[in-house]
């Protein structure tokens, strides 16, 4: 699966992307951030407050409950701002 993480969680975690191979414990988005937090300082970082990270699915943002099983590509995006 392919994670793509943009702005300021980019920044954060040090990588633009990157291919990974999850746990199957790792069953919905917020798994996702929970395990993704324990992977180092900079993850810990980017994603200290969870409820705030946008999440995509193949493209398609989705709430935190939601399923990931099967997904190929996961976005991760800090809270977007209007202007």
């Amino acid at each position: 699966m392919k994670l793509i993480y943009f702005a300021w969680v980019r920044e954060r975690i040090g990588v633009a992307e990157e291919d990974i191979d999850l746990p199957a414990e790792v069953k919905t988005a917020g798994d996702l951030l929970h395990w993704l937090r324990k992977r180092g300082d900079g993850y810990a970082e980017a994603l200290q407050d969870p409820k705030v990270i946008r999440v995509a699915v193949n493209q398609e943002h989705v709430a935190h409950g939601e399923p990931i099983g099967g997904a190929r590509e996961i976005a991760l995006f800090p809270p977007m701002t209007g202007g």
